[in-house]
């Protein structure tokens, strides 16, 4: 909703504003004004969400929240337009900001406010959101019911349903709107040994709004099917109570399977609960969900989560659905039509509505091929079949989660994203609210990104081994109902293909460009001043002809056409330039003239300048390019705003933050929300530079690889790091007695240390044992004086969940499974010369898999003992995982049913 983002990003600049101003009594009033009538409009907005009322017109609706998201808009483009105008006249003093320069948009605010209780007073509810309610009665259908590749599941669900237990049982299926759990109840339901198994089967819908009568009614109706002696027209007598106690009355002592279909809430499941009494007789309920989290409330054993469709059973659906059940097609049609379903990525509702379209077609190669071409235009134009399913999981979701759905309307099709890079994109945004309870703004959004991962309209591409999400994405038939969301919404602006000739500018405020180029002239038509985002996925061409495009123009401080384009966007918060061969020879100047700048993602060759101390509101700073080594001005430290700095695989240097060397003493401080810094260089590890971003909690330390051999050996202590989480060291094999000179914090629960020598094994012992919170210890291509590595019984790593070692020199390994009581996953990649693994591994009850890749035949071969050995004490959870790159995976253990989430040892 963009009307609920909007408010949100306003309250947050009010209550986020410059500190150095010195705010008049006037002006202070002013501006508690303003943010009082936002706090009204944020209100209504949330009153909205939690009281929906069918009663409200829907066009009224769209108006109202289109008054409040002018309003707000509007407000913060002022606001920030005043606040950067005066403190760039202040700039080092301070100031005052008068009064008079706010009245008039304390006027407008005060005007939309009575505008909103106008509209209100007439509606007599705060019912605003009602979008729901058109969607209320769509259901997924998919013909009858034929979706290939269901036996698996079938099979599962069936055992479920007849397990051995007495008590009333409930299954859940879970996953995202049209994968066919409605389908694969439907099987379970009519599959001949279950019908046969059970007294009574009734089958109940709930959908999104709960009515407690219909649904008592429709289980009494399916049981008046099979119990004559039930006089149906009793019923319309009945009020809500009275229908709950029959059907209770009608399941008392006998064996019943219930099918509660499309539910929503947990709190809805509760209500239907205790309608089911538990006669110890087998009874067994069947609920399906997109939520996953009402799936774990009511089955916290384990909800089946469905897995999308093969290529191969795609197709067989797109067959069964165009050419009958005897699959009779045209051969020339089979890649083409493989094609157009490889492009439904599984889901069985888009290869269903593709299907319906081509039986409508022609059956010609190129009728087929256009379709392939334009698949995402044809599931728009069939709406009412596709994009409304997916509508209803997207308008149940709070208000805070709506705007960072639609934010994944910004990214290419199929684009994996770092969960981290767009956590920091929607504080950025201004997205996330802070929280009373006192986590961090990260830690918020983290919350929310699992929260739209439970309810399955993000998936989690990649997952770390302790559950982190690493990666996530979006179905494609998501991603559509984002694009064209975002634009009703005036959310954003997405440019697909080259634009037509534009009459006006957009009136939203972000634009993401995923066209294979576009000209900056273009581009100046598109975007209005009061720009705050830009995602750049296409190339930019400069206005000369030939039109030369701008990664391989040599673009220098000074060039007039990038200067003229980017002065444009004094409001811009965001600047993502994600196309990474649009590389700028120098980084652009005009750019640190972008006071209001949160996010900033850009390639460019050279250093960083002195004057991005100007963007005092930068939180995030991501860099790539060249060359290797990066030296980072003085007075970065005066920009106490950073989150995050992370310059790729440079090593940057970071000088000590001395307050001589900066002309005004008192605005030197330090970087106390710094909590990631990406691409340290080793020559900046000092005391004074640590001592000045205390808060860290990821580094990366490189070695710069123009050191040499000169590289002089010194501790580095970083114990002042008090909460550092995660460190990765980067060095050199120059590097002398690497392993001693480092001091860590006790905080640290993940360590990488790559391209070490001259150490023995027991170093790393003795280090890891002082680390009593360390979960994960990678060792890369190190290259310690011995090969051996034996452990003492004093030596345990009691935290330790993953250990990986990868191209070691490391031939004998002497353990037990008393060093590592909790370790979950052992993985080793190219140890050519390990001779094997301990035998007494087998015995760490914690462990879940063994992993190798390209190792030893003799390691190999004992990763398989220690396998079958437990298989032989009753114990089938050790999984074995062996890869070699000249033959194909071996071991049974890797045939397993495919995962929809896999986790990384980010190596």
């Amino acid at each position: 909703m963009a009307a609920y983002s909007a408010v949100i990003s306003l309250l947050q600049t009010l209550e986020q504003r410059n500190k150095k101003l010195i705010i008049q009594n006037q002006t202070a009033k002013a501006l508690e004004s303003i943010h009082a009538t936002a706090q009204y409009f944020h209100d209504v907005l949330e009153g909205a969400s939690y009281n929906r009322r069918p009663t409200f017109d829907p066009d009224k609706t769209k108006s109202l929240e289109e008054v409040i998201r002018v309003a707000a808009t509007d407000a913060e483009d002022v606001v920030d337009l005043k606040f950067g105008q005066f403190i760039k006249v202040s700039r080092w003093t301070f100031g005052m900001l008068p009064h008079w320069d706010l009245l008039p948009l304390v006027e407008k605010m005060d005007t939309t406010k009575k505008q909103v209780m106008e509209i209100l007073e007439v509606s007599g509810d705060l019912g605003i959101d009602t979008s729901f309610t058109s969607y209320a009665s769509v259901s997924v259908q998919l013909g009858d019911d034929v979706v290939h590749g269901l036996d698996y599941d079938l099979e599962i669900i069936v055992n479920r349903l007849t397990g051995p237990s007495t008590d009333l049982d409930i299954v859940t299926i879970t996953d995202m709107g049209g994968i066919g759990k409605t389908t694969l109840a439907k099987k379970a339901y009519d599959h001949f040994p279950i019908r046969y198994r059970f007294d009574i089967l009734a089958w109940v819908t709930v959908s999104q709004e709960f009515r407690g009568r219909n649904v008592y009614l429709q289980a009494l109706h399916c049981i008046s099917k099979q119990k004559n002696s039930v006089n149906e027209k009793d019923y319309d007598k009945m009020d809500e109570s009275e229908l709950a106690d029959l059907l209770q009355k009608n399941l008392k002592r006998r064996r019943y399977l219930v099918v509660v279909d499309d539910i929503w809430r947990t709190d809805v499941w509760d209500r239907i609960r205790r309608i089911f009494p538990n006669d110890n007789n087998r009874s067994r309920i069947l609920l399906t969900t997109r939520e996953t989290e009402v799936a774990m409330y009511a089955d916290t054993s384990s909800p089946y989560e469905m897995n999308l469709l093969t290529l191969e059973n795609g197709w067989k659906l797109l067959c069964h659905k165009v050419f009958g059940p005897k699959h009779d097609h045209p051969p020339e049609l089979e890649d083409t039509g493989k094609e157009i379903v490889k492009k439904c990525q599984g889901l069985p509702l888009t290869i269903s509505v593709i299907a319906g379209h081509l039986c409508k077609m022609s059956r010609t190669l190129e009728g087929w091929k256009d379709v392939a071409r334009t698949l995402s235009e044809v599931i728009a134009t069939h709406s009412d079949k596709c994009l409304e399913v997916v509508g209803l999981s997207y308008h149940h979701l709070p208000n805070c989660l709506k705007p960072c759905f639609l934010s994944m309307a910004g990214f290419l099709e199929d684009f994996q994203i770092d969960t981290r890079r767009l956590i920091q994109l929607w504080i950025a945004e201004g997205f996330i609210k802070s929280s009373e309870g006192g986590k961090s703004l990260e830690e918020v959004a983290a919350d929310y990104l699992e929260d739209l991962i439970s309810r399955n309209l993000i998936q989690a591409r990649k997952r770390r081994f302790n559950g982190e999400i690493k990666t996530c994405g979006i179905h494609d038939l998501l991603r559509e109902f984002c694009l064209i969301e975002a634009e009703m919404t005036k959310h954003m602006h997405v440019e697909r293909t080259y634009p037509t000739l534009q009459t006006q500018k957009h009136n939203v405020r972000r634009f993401s460009f995923q066209a294979l180029s576009y000209s900056v002239d273009d581009c100046c038509k598109l975007l209005p001043p009061v720009t705050k985002s830009i995602y750049l996925f296409s190339l930019l061409n400069l206005p000369y002809r030939p039109r030369i495009k701008l990664e391989i123009l040599p673009i220098y401080r000074r060039n007039p056409v990038i200067h003229d384009f980017f002065s444009r966007f004094n409001l811009l918060r965001v600047l993502a330039i994600l196309n990474t061969n649009v590389m700028f020879r120098s980084f652009p100047l005009v750019i640190t003239k972008l006071f209001h700048l949160r996010y900033l993602q850009i390639q460019f060759d050279g250093d960083i300048p002195e004057s991005i101390s100007e963007l005092q509101k930068l939180q995030f700073l991501i860099c790539s390019g060249y060359p290797e080594n990066v030296t980072l001005p003085e007075k970065i430290w005066m920009m106490k705003n950073f989150k995050c700095i992370s310059l790729a695989r440079r090593a940057t240097y970071l000088p000590s933050p001395r307050r001589e060397s900066i002309l005004n003493k008192h605005l030197v401080t330090w970087m106390p929300n710094l909590e990631g810094f990406f691409g340290l260089s080793y020559a900046s590890c000092t005391n004074e530079v640590f001592s000045g971003i205390p808060n860290l909690k990821r580094l990366i330390i490189r070695v710069p690889f123009s050191l040499g051999n000169r590289i002089p050996y010194r501790p580095m202590d970083m114990s002042s790091l008090g909460k550092l989480e995660a460190f990765k060291f980067y060095g050199l094999h120059s590097l002398e007695n690497p392993i001693k000179s480092f001091v860590f914090p006790t905080s640290l629960r993940r360590l990488s240390l790559t391209w070490l020598k001259n150490f023995i094994w027991e170093d790393i012992s003795s280090t890891v044992i002082m680390l009593p919170h360390l979960e994960e210890l990678k060792l890369k291509r190190c290259r310690a004086w011995y090969g051996e590595w034996r452990f003492s019984d004093k030596d345990k790593f009691r935290s330790l969940k993953l250990l990986l070692l990868r191209s070691v020199n490391l031939r004998h390994l002497e353990a037990s499974s008393d060093n590592f009581p909790n370790l979950k996953h052992l993985v080793l990649k190219e140890c050519n010369i390990l001779e094997e693994i301990p035998i007494d591994f087998g015995e760490i009850c914690t462990l879940e898999s063994i992993e190798l890749h390209d190792c030893s035949a003799t390691a190999e071969d004992s990763a398989r003992e220690i396998e079958q050995e437990q298989e032989d004490m009753g114990n089938s959870s050790l999984k074995v995982y062996i890869h070699q790159r000249r033959n194909q995976p071996s071991n049974r253990g890797l045939v397993r049913t495919p995962s929809k989430e896999n986790y990384t040892t980010n190596t």
